[in-house]
């Protein structure tokens, strides 16, 4: 597991033998488990946006849209 971004809203960690990503909704206490297609669709959509547009603010628009209904509420045990 790798840390791949942090924010003060979301972490994205990175499992790479299982190509997957995290989505930690950090002020919703939420989290996010993608893998396959739309773990790589994720990582397109991240990559695609230029350097200048790659801000704190848009990737963290970015991971709203990803998060939205599908994030499961963080349990501990």
């Amino acid at each position: 597991m790798n840390v791949v971004y942090n924010s003060s809203q979301y972490a994205i960690l990175a499992y790479p033998v299982v190509r997957a990503f995290e989505l930690v909704d950090k002020t919703s206490r939420r989290a996010l488990f993608l893998q396959g297609s739309v773990a790589m669709g994720l990582q397109e959509a991240i990559n695609g946006l230029s350097d200048d547009e790659r801000t704190e603010e848009s990737v963290d628009s970015l991971l709203d849209e990803y998060c939205v209904g599908a994030a499961k509420p963080i349990a501990f045990h």
